[in-house]
């Protein structure tokens, strides 16, 4: 993927500095000529959404407000990151998804912010959430419980049939670590 994380501007979210500062400084590290624009408040960040050229926007969920900036950035067709640490529950991962984010990151694995971004930039949606799922598949088991997707057991079911013929290979993960079917 290399030559996808230059000239970018990435607008960063999120209600905690020092989060900020740790997600500028990975994305920094990968993309020296990148204009990254961080934004405190959800007030701020909508007028950024609305008056500002960007390629990938990252986002907090808890503190900003950041299912409303995912649906405002949505529909200016922005590329969408959802982050969090509150809002680490199935529901929020569905919501993510249904909304229309491209990946939803824990704020636990802030540190592979790089290759998910590279994932965003390079693949179609439905590709990115499969590798994103390859990837965290067992921290998602882990801390939601093996059976989480049951709760809502026909989105889960049919999110799955989507990822398996989306025009790519589907790559089975252990267990269906994820949960799928």
């Amino acid at each position: 993927m290399e030559g996808k994380m230059q000239g970018l501007n990435i607008l960063i979210v999120d209600d905690e500095p020092d989060i900020l500062s740790i997600l500028e400084e990975e994305i920094a590290e990968a993309c020296l000529d990148c204009r990254i624009i961080k934004a405190e408040t959800y007030e701020w960040a909508r007028d950024l959404l609305a008056t500002t050229p960007l390629d990938l926007v990252i986002l907090d969920i808890m503190g900003v407000r950041g299912f409303e900036l995912l649906e405002q950035a949505v529909r200016l067709n922005f590329k969408v990151i959802m982050l969090t640490a509150h809002a680490l529950t199935p529901e929020a991962l569905r919501q993510a998804i249904q909304l229309g984010a491209r990946a939803y990151l824990p704020k636990e694995k802030i540190g592979d912010i790089v290759p998910v971004l590279e994932d965003v930039l390079a693949q179609e949606p439905l590709t990115t959430w499969r590798r994103l799922f390859e990837r965290l598949g067992d921290f998602f088991d882990r801390r939601f419980g093996r059976d989480w997707q049951q709760e809502d057991d026909a989105f889960w079911k049919e999110f799955n049939e989507k990822l398996k013929t989306d025009g790519t290979s589907y790559v089975e993960t252990p267990s269906q670590k994820l949960g799928f079917y």
